[in-house]
């Protein structure tokens, strides 16, 4: 091999390994500068910016959410969330498993999980993100504590079209910051979160109704339970 060669193919490689430690690093930087300031905007957002919708978003410390919404949420998105390391790896397994027999991909995500996902990935379901998932979420459950999880989540999951975190979600919904839902409004909120641009907590349909009964049952009894959640 020529001198000239040689220098190529050793550029090449430096190429590569420096665009491979970016990949992998990035999401490192990403989550230690977040652990400390708001995330300005998420993937998502950008998409819908792009597609011409507006965005409504009211960034507010775990302190000034509500207890009702934080135990409506956990409820219903993620009863295990205070003992778990993140990912529910057996549920994770078993849908990737069904999605390559041909079954419709389903959720399987943690709170953390879902985090990862709108911090870092693209919406829609498909397995490459759903694994892409469980190393983004390890990350995180690694660098943040619980309370900082949830505080990203409940300010940056979409609320409706256009309506991004709990605040602008309660003020848009029911004309009160956050920090004032009741258990009934907050299980509304929560009952939304798995479609918001169909469901609607104001006008909640008669499968929003049933689901906010399960949510509230749920409450009482996780309640005392969510001390990770408390500072």
């Amino acid at each position: 091999m020529s001198r000239k060669r040689r220098t190529l193919a050793s550029r090449l490689r430096w190429i590569v390994f420096w665009t491979l430690g970016t990949v992998l690093m990035a999401p490192v930087a990403l989550a230690l500068l977040f652990r400390e300031v708001p995330p300005p905007f998420t993937p998502l957002m950008v998409i819908r910016m792009f597609e011409g919708e507006g965005i409504k978003k009211d960034w507010v410390p775990l302190s000034e959410i509500s207890p009702n919404v934080v135990n409506a949420v956990i409820a219903l998105e993620d009863n295990n969330f205070c003992a778990h390391s993140g990912v529910d790896w057996g549920q994770l397994f078993e849908a990737v498993s069904d999605y390559y027999k041909g079954e419709r991909l389903r959720g399987a995500s943690t709170i953390s999980m879902q985090t990862a996902k709108n911090l870092y990935l693209w919406p829609g379901r498909d397995y490459v993100r759903k694994v892409a998932e469980a190393p983004l979420t390890i990350l995180l459950e690694a660098l943040w504590d619980k309370q900082r999880i949830l505080e990203v989540y409940l300010n940056i999951a979409e609320w409706g079209p256009g309506i991004y975190g709990i605040e602008a979600a309660a003020r848009a919904n029911f004309h009160k910051p956050a920090s004032l839902l009741n258990r009934r409004e907050a299980a509304l909120l929560a009952a939304v979160l798995p479609n918001p641009r169909k469901w609607s907590p104001s006008r909640p349909t008669a499968y929003i109704q049933s689901r906010v009964r399960a949510t509230r049952d749920r409450m009482t009894y996780l309640g005392p339970l969510l001390t990770c959640t408390r500072a």
